[in-house]
Formats: C-alpha cells, sequence, structure tokens
C-alpha cells in the first residue's frame, strides 16, 4: 500500500485508450468495499464513458475540471445526504479507494472537487452535475474522478519534501 501511496500522483492527461471492461468491474468492486460511518453506505458511483457526457462533466466547474474532455472514465461520486450526517466523509473515503484501485491497476486518475464549487455567477457545479445526470435534490455531489491510461509521467513526491514538520509525537 505504501508503495502505491509514492506512485500516486493526479493524473490529467491521458491516452485515448478506452478502459478494459474487467478494470471498470474492479473500480466500481472497490468502491463499493469502501467502508463508511455505521455501514450506512450513502454513497452513490455514477460510471460515465460516454464521450458527449464526458464533454459536459469537463465543463462543470469554472476551472479544474477541462481534463474530463480527455478521459476515457469519469465516476461521479454523491450520496443521498439523507442518508448520513457524514455524507461526505465516506464518498472521499470512497473516492481515493476508487484512485488507489486504479493506480493498481496502471491507471491514472485525478479528483475534481465539485462539492463547494461554482458552475457559474449563478450555479453551484453540484447543481449543474445533479441537473446534467438527473439526480434527485438530496443526492450530494462530492467529486468527479476523470481516470485513463496516463498520456504523462509525474515522479513521486520525494520523502525529504514530505511535510514533517505537520507529525506530532506523543
Amino acid at each position: 500500500m505504501l508503495e502505491l501511496l509514492r506512485k500516486r500522483r493526479s493524473i490529467r492527461k491521458f491516452t485515448p485508450e478506452k478502459i478494459a471492461p474487467e478494470a471498470i468491474t474492479s473500480l466500481i468492486e472497490a468502491a463499493l468495499r469502501a467502508p463508511s460511518s455505521r455501514g450506512i453506505n450513502p454513497w452513490e458511483f455514477i460510471v460515465v464513458d460516454n464521450p458527449e457526457l464526458l464533454t459536459k462533466l469537463s465543463k462543470a466547474k469554472q476551472h479544474g475540471s477541462e481534463f474530463l474532455k480527455n478521459a476515457p472514465l469519469a465516476i461521479v461520486v454523491c450520496a443521498d445526504s439523507t442518508q448520513s450526517d457524514v455524507w461526505i466523509e465516506d464518498c472521499s473515503i470512497a473516492a481515493i479507494i476508487i484512485q488507489l484501485t486504479a493506480l493498481s491497476l496502471g491507471l491514472g486518475s485525478c479528483w475534481t472537487q465539485i462539492r463547494n464549487r461554482q458552475h457559474d455567477i449563478k450555479n453551484t457545479a453540484e447543481i449543474y452535475v445533479r441537473e446534467l445526470l438527473g439526480l434527485p435534490e438530496q443526492t450530494r455531489v462530492e467529486c468527479i474522478l476523470g481516470i485513463g491510461h496516463p498520456a504523462e509521467v509525474k515522479a513521486p513526491v520525494a520523502t525529504d519534501k514530505l511535510q514533517y514538520d505537520k507529525v506530532r509525537l506523543c
């Protein structure tokens, strides 16, 4: 696991190669195995490989989501907010598990924050995505994960660059 964490970087450039169906199945299984508070599992996952829909998702917020139009796959991580008061944490845990699973399969990924971000002056990114996907109002969107075969290589963060000053041993 530590080796995966060392290698994990935000990848925003992907080759046009499609994701194998077996890999998508593995990503879905990993998401569904994510822990959640009290085992409520409020999260929902919308798997998108339709290029037209990916292009629309790439316009979800004012900046930082553009790369989704060139991703062969996106997973929208959302939750029924009426089921759990910690849906944000549950979605976040599931999202990173999906990202680490993607990396273990040789894929790259990047998190696109949707919650608390603007689409335009009038609408939030969350409203935009919810309306685009036809989700009910109680479904809250945490993030969109862009996933694909990396078309860029990023070196791991060097161990001596880690912020050890943010760790306190007691």
